[in-house]
């Protein structure tokens, strides 16, 4: 299919809409009044809600090990983006391309190559650089949450990938099950701001994150990643991360560390890296 077929150039535009919208996820769970487990609860509910309406996924198919591991991916990405910074929490769950190199010789028998290993060592290099310089209590359990949710973010990855291979196919029924395992979860930490989630800056940041943030955003990419090849979605989608922070600091004013942006910028340059490798495909990756 040609550069200037129109159908191609829609579906690169609703890739570049959906990597866009999943950007814009660390400024409304900053401006939302409530505390993370809070958070992540109402946008899980709400996108899970969406997405029986909307996209009506049969749950017969989920997956119970692939959406445990996404719940748990949403909750500690929210918790990390309100206890460090938004580029802290957004670059450090992108070092999960890293980890589903580490694992897919276990889970899915490819091959580790010389390359994932460069890639791998240059991802924990970035991550690295996260916890120079003076970094406070909080942050630093942010940081860590960061990197947990990039651990779970890879096992999502590569659960997806097996079960495909397995022949469920779709994802969309377990991280259908995984937004709503999320909210049970998190439904008891929820209760006790039930006020703050009510009011209308809470409700209006709860209903943009699960509808357009994780579901619209959700059926875009799907949408596009149908025409663009694999390698080209995965570039476009590193628009999230860069992204992320630009938006935080426009609408919050919260602005990244010297050694965040330098670590950010080697754990995306890892990610382009193996991205661009003309090697085998593996799983591609969407955001929570």
């Amino acid at each position: 299919m040609e550069r200037s077929d129109p159908r191609l150039r829609a579906a690169v535009l609703a890739v570049a809409g959906a990597a866009i919208l999943w950007s814009s996820g660390g400024l409304f769970i900053k401006l939302a009044p409530m505390p993370a487990l809070s958070v992540a609860c109402g946008r899980s509910l709400v996108a899970a809600l969406f997405c029986l309406a909307v996209l009506r996924p049969n749950l017969r198919q989920a997956r119970w090990a692939t959406a445990a591991s996404y719940a748990a991916c949403i909750v500690t990405f929210v918790s990390a983006t309100k206890l460090t910074t938004a580029a802290n929490a957004i670059f450090l769950q992108y070092t999960g391309p890293a980890y589903v190199l580490v694992l897919s010789p276990f889970l899915l028998d490819e091959p580790f190559r010389p390359l994932d290993a460069i890639c791998v060592a240059l991802s924990l290099a970035g991550m690295s650089l996260f916890f120079v310089g003076k970094v406070e209590s909080g942050q630093a359990l942010g940081n860590v949450l960061g990197i947990v949710s990039g651990v779970f973010f890879a096992l999502t990855v590569v659960l997806l990938r097996r079960d495909a291979k397995d022949g469920s196919g779709d994802a969309l029924p377990s991280t259908a099950l995984g937004n709503l395992l999320a909210a049970a979860v998190t439904l008891p930490f929820a209760l006790h701001a039930l006020p703050e989630m009510l009011t209308v800056r809470g409700a209006g940041v709860l209903l943009y994150l699960g509808i357009v943030q994780l579901g619209v955003a959700y059926w875009l990419f799907v949408k596009g990643v149908r025409r663009v090849p694999a390698a080209e979605a995965s570039l476009i989608s590193m628009l999230e991360p860069v992204l992320n922070p630009i938006w935080v600091l426009i609408g919050f004013g919260e602005r990244p560390g010297f050694w965040a942006i330098a670590g950010g910028a080697v754990v995306i340059a890892a990610v382009v890296l193996r991205t661009l490798a003309p090697q085998p495909q593996r799983a591609s990756t969407t955001s929570v």
